[in-house]
């Protein structure tokens, strides 16, 4: 068994906006976002083993083995390449779980990158991408690496430029269930669709908020605090909260103020994802 032990980042990312615009035949929503990543990431520890076996243990609180989406993207990745490698992996979770903010996503993403570079793969980004759809539809953007406008069902990816502001980011300690919000039937989902120019003329809005204030009243107050200081914002589904500011002073300074009752912290916007930029080895 191999005792070398690499380590990869996994970024957060945020929903700078969502639009529902149809839902399809197999229940799937066609989207319009736009993901950024965020300088807050998980932390993965990948141990190659010769035996084949693979484990993984997580600092995640209630996360059963068996559901961690690390294990699943390993298992996938191994019988996929038919390789006779295994790995020992340790997350090291940062980003709160039911969030919005995309760790599972991401931590399968950086999962499915750094088996391909540890066990020696050399399997394509296309292929990589493909894998990671069949596990979650945030995923590939984490793999592909570069804010985005996503469509389809979040797998269509345009890389774009964005401002890299810093955020403040709230989350209320309560977790949202996505496919609850999805399968609401107040949910709007007949948006015209927009463009990037339009998005940068102000004229989106989380399509989402709606339906997970009225059933999650903690997200809802959250968004009123912070709406008092700056335009805030849902990501995702929620259940976390952000606004963006051009100083990091501005944000620390509303986040001296936030209330005992919430957690949050301060990130900067990324456009390419700290996962490709930032690689660690620990011999």
């Amino acid at each position: 068994m191999s005792q070398v032990q690499s380590s990869y980042l996994a970024p957060a990312k945020l929903n700078l906006f969502l639009h529902i615009t149809a839902r399809r035949a197999d229940g799937y929503h066609c989207l319009q976002t736009i993901f950024q990543f965020l300088d807050y990431c998980d932390t993965l520890n990948f141990t190659v083993r010769s035996d084949g076996q693979l484990t993984c243990c997580s600092t995640a609180k209630n996360l059963p083995p068996e559901q961690d989406i690390v294990l699943r993207t390993a298992r996938l990745l191994k019988q996929y390449s038919d390789t006779p490698l295994g790995v020992d992996i340790q997350v090291e979770k940062k980003i709160p779980m039911g969030g919005g903010l995309g760790g599972g996503s991401s931590d399968a993403a950086t999962t499915l990158m750094a088996l391909n570079d540890l066990w020696q793969l050399q399997l394509p980004i296309a292929t990589l991408l493909q894998l990671g759809l069949t596990l979650g539809a945030d995923v590939p953007v984490f793999v592909q690496g570069h804010a985005a406008w996503a469509e389809g069902i979040g797998e269509i990816l345009t890389p774009v430029e964005l401002t890299e502001c810093w955020y403040l980011v709230i989350h209320p300690r309560c977790a949202v269930s996505t496919a609850q919000i999805f399968n609401d039937p107040d949910l709007i989902r007949d948006m015209s669709p927009i463009t990037f120019a339009d998005f940068l003329a102000g004229q989106s809005r989380n399509i989402c908020e709606t339906v997970v204030c009225r059933r999650y009243p903690l997200v809802k107050e959250a968004l009123n605090w912070l709406n008092q200081y700056h335009p805030a914002r849902l990501t995702g589904t929620g259940a976390c909260v952000f606004a963006g500011f051009d100083h990091i002073e501005q944000a620390q300074t509303v986040f001296a103020q936030l209330p005992v009752q919430w957690v949050g912290f301060i990130a900067q916007g990324k456009n390419v994802s700290p996962s490709y930029i930032y690689t660690k080895n620990n011999q």
